[in-house]
């Protein structure tokens, strides 16, 4: 057995984690052969006063262990009383929890791990006028408090990591995992460059989607983002029109991938636009799947055909209801962060897991097989 030198290793789930953070100790006791009683999972809880203050409690010894904190701050299915109402608990409530077990910890810990799927103000990384920069205040509070290591999914600009230059910031891509959750979704999908290409959005997921298509060999195009910057509507300057930039894409099945779909409007626009110039099945790929104005406006969009599958991971909070839809696809994230805590509470490098092109290639490879064998019988039989 592998001498640890990190220290015991713990696992608290937050609020809303709780699940997440249950199959993530399954496989960690699994790999490392622990009996049914034994748990990595630290009992900890952040209870409310009926003003709605709260603080954090840990319920163990935290002397000398390796603990990793499973937040997802996007949680609003989370509840708490205040003045007799019932709250859904926002942004800010869950991470005023992550600095109140930080604070609980009190140092005892060895080293703390934060993993944040989705960044606290990750969309508000940068000034354009008289604003705050949420997202690099929040990584410098954390590092402040005593946590090592932030390690976070598909950041919305990976470059926010520059708010920290002597801590630890691990940005992972869920691209492997989103790859084998389409082949086994749609099994007879052909992913080469004749029959598929990717597709970015927007001109601020060019940089994973060229990802996707150098690993895949696929063609790449685009989408320009014209917006009214005269006007603010929730937040943000209003997309008067998609404009498309790249190869033909007539009869080709084309993947959407992007960090996140919120109120999922531009997507829909983009998967029209695709119908529209020729475009065969439309998959949509995004680590979060918000959904912010509901499920609606896609229930219909799937009833017209404007799309086939949308794909995003389990990192975030899902509805309950989106997990019905026949159109979804949740791409289990588990195993994998199991598989990072794993490795770094063992000191060791998770550079391939970071880079999977190995474990793409392997996957591509199989497919392709289990695709020719298929035809092949098909063929004999007529």
């Amino acid at each position: 057995m592998k001498f640890n030198r990190c220290g015991e290793l713990g696992v608290i789930g937050m609020r809303g984690c709780e699940q997440f953070a249950s199959q993530v100790d399954y496989y960690l006791k699994e790999w490392r052969r622990h009996g049914g009683e034994e748990s990595f999972l630290v009992s900890a809880e952040c209870p409310r006063f009926g003003s709605g203050e709260g603080k954090g409690i840990i319920h163990e010894s935290m002397r000398g262990k390796d603990i990793y904190i499973v937040c997802d701050v996007f949680n609003y299915g989370v509840t708490y009383k205040m003045y007799g109402m019932t709250v859904p608990m926002g942004p800010d409530e869950h991470y005023a929890d992550v600095k109140r077990i930080i604070a609980a910890i009190g140092g005892k810990a060895r080293r703390i791990t934060v993993i944040m799927p989705m960044l606290y103000e990750g969309r508000q990384h940068r000034k354009t006028s008289r604003e705050s920069l949420d997202c690099a205040m929040m990584l410098q509070e954390l590092v402040n408090m005593g946590v090592s290591n932030i390690l976070t999914f598909d950041a919305h600009d990976p470059r926010i990591c520059n708010a920290i230059p002597l801590a630890g910031f691990d940005n992972v891509q869920p691209t492997y995992q989103m790859i084998k959750a389409l082949v086994r979704a749609v099994p007879d999908v052909q992913i080469d460059k004749d029959h598929m290409a990717i597709i970015s959005p927007d001109e601020g997921a060019m940089s994973r989607c060229m990802y996707y298509s150098s690993v895949l060999e696929l063609d790449i195009g685009m989408f320009y983002k014209r917006r009214n910057y005269s006007v603010v509507i929730n937040g943000r300057n209003p997309i008067e029109a998609h404009e498309y930039l790249g190869q033909d894409l007539h009869g080709k099945d084309v993947i959407i991938v992007d960090d996140m779909i919120s109120s999922g409007d531009s997507m829909i626009d983009v998967c029209k636009q695709l119908r529209e110039i020729g475009a065969n099945r439309v998959f949509c790929f995004a680590t979060f799947g918000l959904f912010t104005d509901g499920l609606e406006k896609f229930d219909q969009a799937a009833r017209d055909g404007v799309f086939d599958k949308v794909f995003t991971t389990n990192l975030v909070y899902r509805r309950p209801d989106l997990l019905t839809r026949d159109w979804y696809v949740e791409v289990n994230m588990c195993k994998y962060v199991a598989y990072l805590i794993d490795t770094l509470n063992n000191d060791d490098t998770i550079s391939a897991l970071l880079n999977p092109v190995k474990r793409i290639q392997n996957l591509m490879d199989k497919h392709r097989s289990a695709l020719a064998a298929q035809m092949t019988m098909e063929f004999d039989r007529h």
